[in-house]
């Protein structure tokens, strides 16, 4: 729903519009915003335009940034590393922040350091939407440093605030704050420890810390407890106090937002307001998809209670209903001359793509997974399909479509050398399921087919019309072992083959299900 629209429902209800006695139905805001794997997203308000980001873990491009104008329907804009990783960094790109000032956007931002810990470091731009200036790593403990936050004081002195990474080794994780040079690219002063994770709900760990200011109060939004996979319980606390620097009173009612039968272990979010409404953007699974699909990122209201603590509206977020999931297909007919935002590739392995007459061109590559772009999924079952100019596929290259979890897990479909191949990467060992010579053809369409995230099933055709599917020895793969701890399944487009290689594709559909 538009700002536009809410303020005409207000206009409704002006005197001599409705009768004293009716009200107008308040607008519900709480609903999935940036369906997908998105985790730990981050909000910020500058001049009309909302902007946001949030983590991208191992896969470039890094730190998606969308724009909005009413926190509910976002664009894709750029990213903040749209290329390849700072030199410094290896991995890890996780829990992006926004801060703002004079002019200048500022990013902290987690990563692994080379060789090294995990950091908090920051990017600066002009513009919310880029290019970036990285000004690499402002803390990076023993332990490892991750989720930064900037934060003015209650006398405009700027704080970064972070979680120390302890429960990477058994150890607490105190949450520290720690003054900003002028520049804000540097810390200076000593560090204080703010709080740590000492209330049985947290469990092993408080992190993902995210401030306001309200009333006289700064409260401390954070995320306690395990954040990821199968068997996550994470959960979002509040805390407050009337000074930055502490002492910090932790909510008696916490978890303040837990999961339900919709959303399971949201948490890691940042508060933002609109038209006099209070909203936390946070992560959380779909109880339907959970790990296939990933973190998706909800916006969640909350209001204030007569005793100053954030109470939310609804515990329950809209997931999207089944005749809705279509507005999530995808359908790349590879228009224009470049591929659009929302393409992926593993980090540190972009590949060389080229769009050009209505084809994407896929230059081959080695390695055990070979050349990749790949999209996020939406859903949990789900049809996807491609078609792949067979005839000038040159030898010993493969061309194909495949599920990828990381380019150590995957099951793929690929046509090359007159003959499809189904096979599979479980931990790194590449294994051959199936082969299958075809008679030759101008152009092959491969499908694969998912249920609920675990079974797959693949099937070819030549016509595009008639479709042959793939034998295996049960009907469907097994499929659960793919997802990471903490990323969902990405759909991917793949080029297998030595250099000199490469594999034309005529287009990318999905089609959700549920």
């Amino acid at each position: 729903m538009s700002i536009e629209l809410e303020q005409a429902a207000r206009r409704a209800s002006a005197p001599g519009t409705l009768s004293e006695t009716t009200a107008p139905a308040r607008i519900s805001y709480d609903r999935v915003v940036l369906p997908g794997d998105f985790p730990d997203p981050t909000v910020i308000k500058i001049g009309d335009t909302y902007w946001a980001s949030a983590t991208s873990a191992e896969w470039g491009a890094i730190f998606p940034i969308f724009s909005s104008k009413n926190l509910l329907d976002w664009e894709l804009v750029s990213h903040v590393f749209p290329g390849n990783a700072p030199d410094w960094a290896g991995s890890n790109f996780w829990a992006p922040e926004f801060y703002y000032e004079h002019g200048r956007t500022y990013l902290y931002y987690t990563a692994r350091q080379k060789g090294g810990v995990l950091c908090v470091a920051v990017a600066s731009a002009d513009h919310p939407a880029g290019p970036y200036l990285d000004h690499g790593p402002l803390v990076g403990q023993e332990a490892g440093s991750i989720d930064g936050f900037a934060m003015p004081d209650e006398n405009d002195e700027l704080y970064l605030i972070w979680k120390e990474d302890g429960n990477s080794c058994q150890q607490d994780t105190p949450i520290w704050a720690q003054r900003l040079n002028g520049a804000r690219t540097a810390l200076i002063g000593e560090a204080t420890e703010l709080f740590g994770n000492d209330a049985r709900w947290e469990g092993p760990l408080v992190e993902g810390s995210a401030l306001v200011r309200h009333d006289g109060w700064f409260y401390m939004f954070y995320a306690g407890n395990s954040c990821c996979g199968k068997g996550c319980n994470y959960a979002t606390g509040v805390a407050r106090s009337r000074a930055l620097l502490g002492p910090w009173e932790k909510h008696e009612q916490n978890p303040i937002l837990d999961r339900n039968t919709t959303w399971k272990c949201p948490g890691h979010g940042t508060v933002c307001e609109l038209d006099g409404r209070w909203f936390l953007l946070h992560h959380a699974y779909a109880a339907e998809s959970h790990e296939f699909v990933g973190r998706q990122g909800l916006l969640s209201e909350f209001t204030w209670n007569a005793d100053g603590w954030p109470e939310f509206v609804s515990r329950s977020p809209q997931a999207p209903a089944l005749t809705d999931m279509g507005r999530f297909n995808i359908a790349d007919e590879f228009e224009g001359d470049q591929l659009g935002l929302a393409w992926q590739w593993p980090l540190g392995q972009l590949p060389a793509a080229t769009v050009r007459n209505g084809q994407l061109h896929l230059a081959a590559d080695a390695s055990r997974l070979g050349a990749v772009v790949a999209r996020r999924t939406h859903a949990a079952t789900y049809k996807a399909a491609t078609t792949i100019d067979f005839a000038n596929l040159p030898v010993d290259t493969y061309a194909g479509l495949a599920a990828v979890g990381d380019p150590y897990n995957a099951l793929a479909l690929v046509a090359g050398n007159g003959q499809l191949h189904v096979w599979h990467l479980r931990s790194g060992k590449h294994q051959t399921l199936v082969q299958v010579f075809i008679e030759p053809c101008q152009a092959i369409s491969l499908r694969l087919e998912v249920w609920g995230g675990q079974r797959y099933r693949f099937a070819y055709s030549t016509d595009g019309t008639t479709w042959q599917p793939l034998p295996t020895e049960g009907f469907s793969l097994n499929g659960t072992y793919l997802p990471p701890w903490d990323r969902g399944v990405r759909l991917a487009l793949v080029a297998q083959g030595e250099t000199g290689g490469v594999a034309t594709f005529n287009n990318f559909v999905v089609r959700n299900q549920r």
